[in-house]
């Protein structure tokens, strides 16, 4: 075996990051004959997300912060596989490199975690709720307009870390992650999509490579989640439709079942104070389609004077 070439995956080094790594990494394992575990190796690249960690992404180039190392790695063949969390890449694909496959989504909910509270509803007045969501903030404040919602970065550990030390009362994290991590028991609420709908993409994990990478592209399709495919797609093409980026506190949910895709989505104003709906479905080879018509139909209702800069 030691004259094969390992297939290397890039991933970053947070905890979280390496789970879903070492989650592809089995899945690959059990999917394709030739690989056993020493012929995968998982590569961490430092990503300037995880350098400038007290920063608000928008502050430090948007989305593309948590990629764009990672995917430098992956075009220049450094790796041959880079695992993403699905709402850290931007809409935009980078030129040369694309996503055909990805694993089955975890639970996309957000979850409530507090060591003051039992519950969301029982937060005393003036709390102060963190989360480094436009999103969440915007959704937080509709459910209740008597908490401070404060801006928070960090990895899981680091955010759960700040809550124990009692800079905040409360947070918000995405129930995915904690899933991943074994930290379940840290959860008081889970916010039903009626209270929170998720971020695009939130709960799913990308897998990228080189567009003419084709053995690799082969390997991927042994492990490729359909169902998940074709809901990504729906929830990407409504963020491209509406040229939505980390400051859009936009939230969607793509479903599939019986063959038809539902897709639910609601995008808020810059002050966050007006909600924008809309959902459309149809069958699951029209996902593009049904995503850029909801993307288009939230634009509508927003109006004119809709930007999709944060506030």
């Amino acid at each position: 075996m030691t004259d094969k070439k390992k297939f290397i995956i890039g991933s970053r080094g947070s905890r979280l990051s390496l789970a879903y790594s070492n989650h592809v990494k089995n899945l690959l394992i059990k999917s394709n004959s030739q690989f056993d575990d020493n012929l995968i190796e998982i590569k961490i690249i430092k990503t300037s997300g995880d350098i400038f960690q007290n920063k608000r992404i928008s502050d430090i180039g948007g989305k593309g912060v948590f990629c764009k190392q990672i995917e430098e790695e992956l075009l220049d063949s450094k790796i041959d596989l880079a695992v993403h969390s699905l709402k850290d890449l931007p809409t935009q694909m980078t030129n040369g490199l694309c996503v055909n496959a990805v694993v089955k989504r975890n639970d996309p909910r957000d979850a409530f975690l507090s060591y003051s509270s039992k519950s969301f509803k029982e937060l005393k007045s003036k709390s102060k709720i963190g989360t480094s969501s436009f999103r969440r903030h915007a959704q937080l404040n509709l459910l209740r307009n008597d908490l401070e919602v404060v801006m928070m970065r960090g990895n899981i550990d680091t955010r759960i870390t700040k809550l124990k030390n009692k800079e905040y009362d409360a947070i918000v994290l995405s129930l995915a992650g904690i899933q991943m991590l074994n930290l379940i028991n840290q959860v008081k609420e889970i916010f039903t999509f009626e209270q929170m709908l998720p971020a695009i993409g939130q709960g799913a994990i990308a897998l990228q490579c080189k567009k003419d990478d084709q053995k690799t592209l082969d390997i991927l399709k042994t492990i490729n989640h359909k169902e998940t495919y074709y809901c990504i797609q729906a929830e990407r093409a409504l963020l491209e439709a509406i040229g939505g980026d980390c400051d859009t506190a936009i939230g969607g949910l793509a479903k599939l079942s019986n063959n038809e895709i539902s897709l639910k989505s609601e995008l808020f104003s810059n002050d966050g104070k007006k909600k924008f709906e809309f959902q459309s479905s149809g069958h699951f080879s029209k996902a593009k389609e049904i995503g850029y018509k909801v993307g288009k139909e939230l634009l509508k209702k927003a109006g004119p004077n809709f930007t999709t800069q944060g506030n």
